[in-house]
């Protein structure tokens, strides 16, 4: 560091001169190495000079100088086999879902994309899991994989003493292995087993940026036994959890210094997606803050100042929800859901149905093959910032074409909603972690690593799924069982003529310091 910043007092202090010097005028140099004799007079008086060279102590003073904070190392991380998220419809719950990779040697789990929890838990030594054969699936071309520490020699064993065990106090020893029970709101829908650590394989990509293999120790849960929906098809291959925790894949890259504190979901109403650790989105997005919940900041929590359906903006519809990509369709506090429910059905141009095994109330049948105009629907946040629902509705489909809609809502209760895909598709939602808010902007969920924008285009095409289980709805109202779930110029020469065209003057004099100065960052 100490011959870096040599280097760059040298270039600050004979620019000047060098700027009043003919062309043809060169003068010698000479870098001097920080612990070389002529630093000696400026160093010994701090008493960190050493006489005696090439000894222990000189070569931890060298590193102990020398230490740079690697933090936030890669623009963005994603797993090993893609950023590209997937969703199978009504087969396994309406979730998104990305294959991952884990252990030495790897292996593949389908993992469902959960912001509404901590944990990352994948089948593991099973007691009692949901069945792994692709038979059992319609829409897998393989079969699932169950995983065990004993298998991967990158795992270790996480103790009841560690920082991150929740149920340490019920064990007989700390040296035990820490045991874990993850609860979700659906009804007796829950996972349990014990606490590893092992590697998760990830790339490292973004915009200018060469794609390269990455390994980061994650907590996972070994997910030995499972009940309720994690045994009729929801995440059967296990879940990645993205809440705010320490223990969450997006909390430990980040404290280990790979990442900033932020990730990104992004849902296309084909069903695909893309997920990047790292991401904080784009210019052109609009934000609002998190909430705590009791003190903390404990999920993703926001404020919603009012509903609007169409033009017409209701009053008393504030409320607070959480964002949660584990929940398959949005649900909102009774009186807010009424208010929306009964201005859209004044509003839309159809007649009042009903649907066989409809899991939601306004419902409307269509005159023609296409899906009549719908009243967009908005949420608004402080600061004027605005989020419209792309596809608030649910389609149904027959063989002539449209038979009808729903409006995609249900009520809760109590005075908290669920923000779920059906409304986060068709967006880039970036949840900023180390600024608490959350952030978005619509689009077409194309690769950042490739250095695409992600343009603004709103969709107009309508769900072609089947229609989900009344089963998957009703279960305490939730669908699902996851839980509150730049280059350098090829010629070089022409580089050389924009520097000396820009250095006829002290504005290159500072952007070129500046850019030395970045570098050496």
């Amino acid at each position: 560091m100490w011959t870096r910043l040599s280097l760059l007092f040298f270039f600050f202090f004979t620019m000047p001169f060098y700027y009043a010097m003919p062309v043809q005028t060169t003068f010698p140099a000479k870098l001097l190495h920080r612990f070389s004799d002529h630093f000696k007079p400026v160093r010994v008086q701090s008493g960190s000079f050493l006489n005696r060279k090439k000894t222990m102590n000189y070569y931890h003073l060298l590193l102990t100088n020398d230490k740079i904070k690697l933090a936030n190392r890669h623009q963005l991380l994603f797993p090993s086999r893609g950023s590209k998220t997937m969703s199978f419809g009504n087969d396994f719950a309406w979730l998104h879902y990305t294959w991952i990779d884990i252990g030495t040697p790897s292996t593949s789990f389908l993992v469902a994309l959960d912001a509404g929890s901590d944990l990352l838990w994948v089948p593991c030594d099973c007691i009692k899991c949901a069945p792994l054969s692709a038979t059992y699936y319609s829409n897998l071309d393989r079969d699932l994989n169950e995983y065990s520490p004993s298998r991967s020699i990158s795992s270790k064993h996480i103790s009841c003493s560690h920082q991150l065990c929740d149920l340490g106090s019920t064990c007989k020893s700390s040296k035990q292995q820490c045991p874990y029970t993850m609860n979700y709101l659906s009804e007796n829908t829950s996972s349990s087993g014990l606490l590893v650590e092992d590697i998760l394989h990830l790339q490292s990509g973004g915009e200018g940026v060469s794609n390269s293999s990455v390994q980061a120790s994650v907590v996972i849960g070994c997910g030995m036994k499972q009940s309720g929906g994690y045994l009729d098809g929801v995440a059967p291959d296990g879940v990645m959890g993205m809440g705010p925790g320490d223990s969450s894949v997006p909390s430990l890259l980040a404290k280990s210094g790979l990442i900033r504190n932020s990730f990104s979901l992004c849902f296309n109403e084909d069903d695909s997606g893309r997920i990047f650790f790292g991401d904080q989105g784009s210019t052109i997005q609009q934000s609002t803050s998190f909430l705590p919940l009791d003190g903390i900041y404990s999920t993703y929590i926001i404020g919603v100042d009012a509903c609007c359906v169409g033009k017409s903006c209701l009053k008393m519809t504030s409320f607070k929800a959480q964002v949660d990509s584990g929940t398959s369709f949005t649900f909102l506090p009774g009186h807010v859901y009424e208010a929306i429910a009964e201005e859209f059905d004044q509003q839309v141009n159809a007649s009042r149905s009903t649907f066989e095994e409809s899991p939601w109330e306004y419902c409307y049948t269509s005159s023609s093959q296409e899906l009549p105009k719908v009243p967009t629907l908005t949420l608004m946040f402080q600061q004027n910032n605005s989020f419209v629902v792309f596809n608030p509705v649910f389609v149904f489909y027959g063989n002539q074409g449209i038979t009808g809609f729903c409006l995609a809502i249900q009520p809760d209760d109590g005075d908290m909603g669920t923000i779920g895909q059906n409304f986060m598709t068709g967006y880039r939602l970036v949840f900023d972690r180390e600024n608490k808010k959350l952030a978005w902007s619509s689009s077409n969920c194309e690769d950042l690593t490739l250095g695409k924008s992600m343009p603004q285009s709103p969709r107009n095409e309508t769900l072609t799924n089947p229609l989900p289980t009344d089963e998957q709805q009703r279960v305490n109202g939730h669908a699902v069982a996851p839980s509150v779930a730049r280059r350098a110029p090829n010629n070089p020469s022409a580089a050389s003529s924009r520097m000396i065209s820009c250095c006829q003057n002290w504005y290159c004099y500072l952007f070129l310091l500046f850019q030395l100065v970045s570098a050496f960052s």
